[in-house]
């Protein structure tokens, strides 16, 4: 049970590091930097328990560049080992949604391991269900199809053609139904969605987007995606990110509008919070902006970024940051007229009952 004053909380994308070390900082210019290069350090994990933060999601392996998709994807997975191994008293691996409940009973940070794109299951059919079941093994629960672009299973949400699932696709998603790994459609694009929503034995998720009717832009789901996403028992989290307004310079209240927006289409019972940032904020705004620049050149240049990113746009939302972000967003919801129950399905136990779905064997 949880409770008014320790409510659980499970991020469905974020991030559990510190951006304000030297290493942090010069790896924020990178393309795709390496989870090695992540400050897992005291202030990061004091302020994220400091948050109410239970479980969070976090992206690891192969997302884009030119690196081998499944040789740097184990290579991250035993990074993460690392790192939870140095923190027992305060991380713990989440492998079932048990694991989550325990994490909260013992004031622990639960790390759910999640990829932001599938490619490291290699192109061979004969090889997929091996490569996933080995994943699942490790402990990786939550596996992205596409990132923005077009892979060998489905388009992104910046590919152009806008194709749905493919034949290699759908073998992807039987094999993580098989082993009972979310298949997660954040990114994809929107036949590539429907496709897979229709296609998955289990409920799917999009467990990091906003909602296109408010804010027209590609990374966005529109009302049809996400209405067969919770019609099929899945799980939709908003992210604290630029895209939920078409300036670019989202704000708290918009996090709200986006929220209200996917519980009036997809039920309560369906929508939590995927924030795809970390809890520890950046302190230096200005220097950060240097860094930003750089950074979503590379991404242009690579061909992997997405409509409304900007130098001028922060991938976060300034007034809802930091160690008080969930109490924030708490208070702003009840200014919204939500009652606690409602919150708290808000802010983790809707995951924590997708998980329950997905995860039993």
């Amino acid at each position: 049970m949880t409770t008014a004053a320790h409510p659980m909380i499970v991020n469905a994308l974020g991030q559990l590091d510190n951006p304000n070390t030297p290493a942090a900082q010069a790896a924020a210019t990178q393309l795709n930097p390496a989870s090695g290069q992540l400050a897992v350090d005291a202030r990061a994990i004091a302020e994220a328990r400091a948050s109410g933060l239970t479980a969070v999601n976090v992206t690891l392996g192969y997302t884009m560049g030119d690196l081998p998709p499944y040789e740097h994807t184990l290579d991250e997975i035993a990074v993460w080992d690392g790192i939870l191994d140095a923190h027992p008293a305060d991380l713990l691996k989440v492998r079932t949604a048990d694991d989550i409940r325990r994490a909260h009973r013992e004031r622990r940070i639960g790390v759910i391991y999640g990829f932001q794109n599938a490619v490291a299951v290699g192109e061979d059919p004969g090889l997929v269900d091996s490569r996933v079941a080995g994943f699942a093994e490790a402990g990786v629960r939550v596996v992205q199809l596409t990132y923005n672009q077009a892979n060998h299973l489905g388009d992104g949400s910046m590919a152009t053609a806008n194709r749905g699932l493919t034949p290699f696709g759908r073998q992807v998603v039987e094999a993580l139904n098989d082993h009972h790994v979310m298949v997660d459609l954040s990114h994809s694009g929107e036949n590539t969605c429907l496709d897979a929503a229709r296609h998955s034995r289990q409920p799917v998720s999009v467990n990091h987007t906003g909602c296109r009717a408010l804010a027209d832009l590609p990374r966005n789901k529109t009302d049809e995606e996400l209405r067969l996403v919770a019609d099929r028992g899945g799980f939709v989290g908003i992210y604290f990110m630029p895209f939920l307004n078409p300036t670019g310079h989202a704000t708290a209240a918009d996090v709200v509008d986006h929220i209200v927006h996917a519980v009036d289409v997809c039920g309560e019972d369906h929508v939590g919070i995927g924030t795809d940032g970390s809890v520890t904020a950046v302190d230096d705004l200005d220097a950060y902006r240097a860094a930003l620049a750089e950074h979503v050149a590379a991404r242009q240049a690579a061909g992997v970024g997405a409509a409304g990113e900007r130098a001028d746009t922060y991938p976060f939302v300034v007034d809802l940051r930091g160690v008080d972000q969930f109490r924030d967003l708490t208070r702003l919801l009840e200014k919204r007229g939500y009652r606690s129950d409602r919150i708290e399905k808000i802010l983790g136990r809707n995951f924590l009952d997708y998980a329950d779905r997905v995860w039993t064997a």
